[in-house]
């Protein structure tokens, strides 16, 4: 993998946190309190944010697919992991790993200790 593969992955893994926490968010302070009290002033702007930051994760998805030429299971795997409340923090996890074999491989293949 080259650096712009390790960059898209970190991108993703940016985004993964905030999508992940945003659908929870959603679900506890906006629906639950607009159907037990009268507190539904939230429901929009959380609907909101967690939308821009579903579609950013999804395009930044397809980045890492196309850069780092993942089969379509695993693109599947994370795209599943983005519908569940709290799904994107396991995907961090291992966003992480493959994050750090990225720019371990990009500086080895740098240094010339492996072959391009």
């Amino acid at each position: 993998m080259d650096i712009k593969t390790a960059t898209a992955l970190h991108r993703l893994r940016l985004i993964s946190i905030p999508e992940a926490l945003s659908f929870p968010a959603l679900l506890i302070f906006g629906s639950l309190l607009s159907r037990i009290s009268d507190i539904d002033f939230l429901m929009m702007p959380l609907g909101i944010i967690h939308g821009v930051l579903f579609v950013i994760y999804a395009v930044l998805l397809l980045d890492v697919w196309n850069s780092a030429k993942w089969p379509f299971k695993r693109v599947a795997f994370f795209f599943l992991l983005a519908l569940l409340p709290f799904g994107g923090l396991y995907g961090d996890k291992v966003l992480k790993r493959y994050e750090s074999d990225a720019v371990i491989a990009s500086r080895a293949r740098r240094e010339g200790t492996v072959g391009a």
